[in-house]
């Protein structure tokens, strides 16, 4: 019973270089998707009236420019030590 709110986080990579690296942020609210932030667009996009809601405010607001960083600072600093874990044991 109740009711579940949860996000994901995801780096999708091809290589270490960035330009081959692309974070999805996606939010959920339960087991429904509604709203996303893919570093490829570089903005949120709303799923449902209420994501849609919230992706304009958080379009116009800092949380755009956050998310933005949070690319570098997330994925391409982890998949460089990911990246190299992987071969190694390949």
């Amino acid at each position: 019973d109740g009711f579940r709110e949860f996000a994901v986080a995801r780096c999708d990579f091809n290589s270490t270089d960035s330009k081959d690296i692309r974070l999805i942020y996606s939010m959920f609210y339960n087991k429904l998707e509604y709203a996303r932030f893919d570093s490829s667009v570089g903005r949120f996009v709303g799923y449902t009236e209420f994501g849609v809601k919230n992706a304009e405010r958080w379009n116009n607001g800092p949380e755009v420019v956050q998310m933005r960083n949070e690319k570098d600072r997330y994925c391409v600093h982890n998949v460089g030590i990911d990246y190299q874990a992987a071969l190694t044991k390949s």
